[in-house]
């Protein structure tokens, strides 16, 4: 069943995985308050107030993706290398520790990335 909003998202989810998934909600909705949250391609998205994607997060049975433009995923190679990563997403295992720091500096130049530079993801 798809859900329609980031409650019932999360309602799929227990233990390890809700809790990690919990933490980055709050991270999100922290750093970027004006983002709207919406369910795109299945998973919880925030959207900036000029329509453009800025970030997905998606639960997974070992851990959980954020997902960025490939450009901002690039932008943090260097930090990135203990995390696995594709095109634009960062891996987080369940029982590690979360980076915090690194992925509110992501989240910051995703919003400046989109607003300075005007890189869109619809």
């Amino acid at each position: 069943m798809a859900s329609n909003n980031l409650d019932e998202y999360l309602e799929g989810f227990t233990g390890p995985a809700r809790e990690l998934l919990e933490q980055l909600h709050a991270l999100a909705s922290e750093s970027v308050p004006e983002a709207s949250e919406a369910i795109k391609w299945g998973h919880p998205a925030w959207i900036h107030p000029a329509g453009t994607i800025l970030f997905v997060i998606s639960g997974h049975a070992k851990h959980v993706n954020i997902t960025f433009t490939p450009s901002t995923r690039e932008a943090f190679d260097a930090e990135l290398t203990t995390l696995e990563t594709g095109k634009g997403t960062v891996k987080l295992p369940y029982g590690a520790p979360v980076p915090t720091d690194l992925l509110r500096r992501m989240i910051a130049y995703r919003l400046r990335e989109f607003e300075d530079d005007g890189v869109l993801w619809n």
